[in-house]
C-alpha cells in the first residue's frame, strides 16, 4: 500500500494556485513536525510548485518529497541569481532531509591538509573539518590523487588514516616495547614513520611546511629536489633513473600549474556584479574572491552610487593573497564558479572595484545594466 500524503493535496494546490506567483523565489516543504524537509529554487515558482502535483507517486522524487510535506512556504526574490544563493544559504541553515539524501550535485575536488601533530594531505570533495585546509578546486581528480602521491612521498608525509595514533621521537618510552611502522612506505623511504616514532614533530612539521607553501604558491623546494636528482642522475648516466625522476617533475610542474590556475581563478572572481531583476528590482553584489560580501538595490543615482561606494569600503579590509579556501565559503564559491562559468552575459554585468572606489564622478552601473 502507498503512503497517505501527511496533508490534503488538493487544498494545498488551490492554495499555491490562487496565491503563488510565476516570479524567480525560493520554496520551502515543511513537515509535520515543522521542520524543513526540502528547500528548492525556481525562475517561476508558481509553475514549478505545481509541477510537483503533477508528479507520479512513488515513482518522482517531487511526488515523494510532497507526500511528506503539510505545508509549502514560499518567498519572491530579484532574479535566478538571488534564488541559487538564498536556496544556497537555506539549505546550509538548515540541512533539510530530503536535500541531503537527494542531492546529486557533482562534488568539487579539493586537496586537503588536516590539523594536528601529525597533518595529513590528501584530496577530497566538499568542506570538511574548520581546522583543516582545503586548495582547489580542480577538475581531474586522477591527475590530482597522482600528484599528491607524489608529493606524500617526496616530503615523506604519512597517507594513513587520520585516526592512526601517532608517537613522535621524543615521545618515544626508553624501556618500552620497539614500535613497528603500520605499512611498508617506511621500509621504502617514502614515510618517515610518526606512527613509530621514526621521526620528530619539529622535521615533520617542517616537511608539512614544505608542501603547504608549494600548495600556496610560496615556494618550490619539491621541484628543486626533483630538478637535482634528475640532473645527478643524468651525469651519472643512470638514464633509466634520470627518467623516472622527470615522470615526477612533470607530475609536480603540473600540479604547480593546477594550483596556481584554482588560486586565479578565486581571485578573478572579484568585482561588483550588476544583477538585472526580473520585474526592474535590480541587485549589485560585492563579490570578493569568489564570496558575496555585501548587496544593495543597484545604485542609479549620484547619491546612490555614493553610499553604494561607502558600502565597498566597508568591505574592502587586506586580505592575503594566497591561502586555503575558506570552508564555511566554499558551497557559496563553486556555486558563483559554477554561475559565471555558464552564463557569459553575467561577465559583461561587472564593473572592477576599483571602478568603484575611483572617485571621478563616472557612473558604474550605466554600461553594466
Amino acid at each position: 500500500m502507498l503512503a497517505l500524503p501527511s496533508c490534503d493535496l488538493d487544498w494545498l494546490k488551490r492554495r499555491v494556485t490562487n496565491f503563488c506567483e510565476d516570479r524567480p523565489g525560493v520554496y520551502r516543504m515543511i513537515g509535520p513536525d515543522g521542520r524543513i524537509v526540502y528547500v528548492g529554487k525556481a525562475k517561476k515558482v508558481r509553475a514549478r510548485l505545481l509541477s510537483y502535483f503533477r508528479a507520479p507517486y512513488p515513482e518522482d522524487k517531487a511526488a515523494r518529497i510532497l507526500h511528506a510535506a503539510s505545508d509549502i512556504e514560499w518567498n519572491f526574490v530579484s532574479s535566478e541569481f538571488a534564488a541559487l544563493l538564498k536556496e544556497l544559504r537555506l539549505i546550509k541553515q538548515h540541512r533539510p532531509v530530503f536535500n541531503v539524501r537527494m542531492n546529486k550535485t557533482r562534488r568539487p575536488v579539493l586537496i586537503k591538509v588536516t590539523d594536528g601533530p601529525a597533518p595529513k594531505v590528501f584530496v577530497g570533495s566538499g568542506a570538511g573539518n574548520k581546522s583543516t585546509r582545503h586548495y582547489g578546486p580542480f577538475t581531474s581528480r586522477t591527475r590530482v590523487v597522482d600528484a599528491i602521491k607524489v608529493l606524500n612521498d617526496l616530503m615523506q608525509l604519512r597517507d594513513c588514516s587520520v585516526s592512526q595514533p601517532i608517537t613522535f621521537a621524543e615521545q618515544g618510552d626508553l624501556f618500552g616495547p620497539t614500535l613497528r611502522a603500520q605499512c611498508l612506505r617506511h621500509e621504502l623511504g617514502t614515510c618517515t614513520g610518526p606512527c613509530a616514532g621514526f621521526v620528530s614533530e619539529d622535521d615533520y612539521r617542517g616537511r608539512v611546511d614544505t608542501a603547504i607553501d608549494f600548495l600556496e604558491g610560496r615556494g618550490i623546494a619539491p621541484v628543486d629536489y626533483v630538478v637535482k636528482e634528475m640532473v645527478k642522475a643524468g651525469d651519472d648516466k643512470k638514464f633509466e633513473k634520470a627518467t623516472w625522476w622527470r615522470t615526477r617533475f612533470d607530475v609536480l610542474a603540473w600540479l604547480l600549474r593546477a594550483t596556481t590556475q584554482a588560486r586565479a581563478a578565486v581571485d578573478a572572481l572579484s568585482f561588483v556584479y550588476l544583477d538585472p531583476g526580473a520585474h526592474g528590482d535590480d541587485r549589485a553584489y560585492l563579490i570578493r574572491r569568489a564570496t558575496v560580501r555585501a548587496v544593495a538595490p543597484a545604485p542609479t543615482t549620484p547619491l546612490e552610487q555614493e553610499a553604494f561606494r561607502s558600502l565597498i569600503k566597508r568591505h574592502m579590509q587586506p586580505e592575503p593573497d594566497t591561502g586555503p579556501l575558506s570552508v564555511d565559503d566554499l558551497d557559496e564559491t563553486m556555486l558563483l564558479m559554477s554561475w559565471f562559468n555558464n552564463h557569459i552575459g553575467a561577465i559583461r554585468r561587472t564593473v572592477p572595484i576599483e571602478d568603484w572606489l575611483a572617485d571621478d564622478g563616472k557612473s558604474a552601473v550605466s554600461y553594466a545594466l
